[in-house]
Formats: structure tokens, C-alpha cells, sequence
């Protein structure tokens, strides 16, 4: 089976969201992908949020400057 680094998403309520036509397009690709691997057909504006927030919970450059950010602030 196919693996995506985004995990089966959680109950939620809807998130409206703009974006460009081309960013849309293949966001509603990765959605096809997503309800292959899952079984279940869920709308773009669901899923952006959490592609989001695993994208930045691996960015570890982020988490550097993160921290060098709020190192700075205390």
C-alpha cells in the first residue's frame, strides 16, 4: 500500500481557504491520492490545513530560526 506522509485527518470542521488555479489543481490530485490510500474522498479545504502543519512540524530549518527567534525575544 501507498504511504503519504500526511496521516488519516481527524474530525473537523470546514476551512475556507484561496489559492491560485495551478496550486489548486494539483491539491485536488493529492486529495484523488489521499482517497485512494484511505478510502475516503475528503475536500481540499480539509486537507490543506493539515498538509500545512506537517510540512512545518518537519522543517527543521524552521524549527532552528524558530527558536533563534524566540531566543531573541526573551
Amino acid at each position: 500500500m501507498v504511504e503519504l506522509k500526511l496521516n488519516k485527518l481527524p474530525d473537523r470542521t470546514p476551512v475556507k481557504m484561496a489559492i491560485t488555479p495551478d496550486l489548486h489543481d494539483t491539491l485536488r490530485e493529492y486529495a484523488r491520492c489521499y482517497a485512494q490510500v484511505y478510502g475516503s474522498e475528503e475536500p481540499v479545504s480539509d486537507l490543506v490545513p493539515h498538509m500545512l502543519a506537517a510540512f512545518l512540524a518537519a522543517d527543521r530549518g524552521f524549527a532552528k530560526a524558530r527558536e533563534t527567534l524566540k531566543d531573541k525575544r526573551v
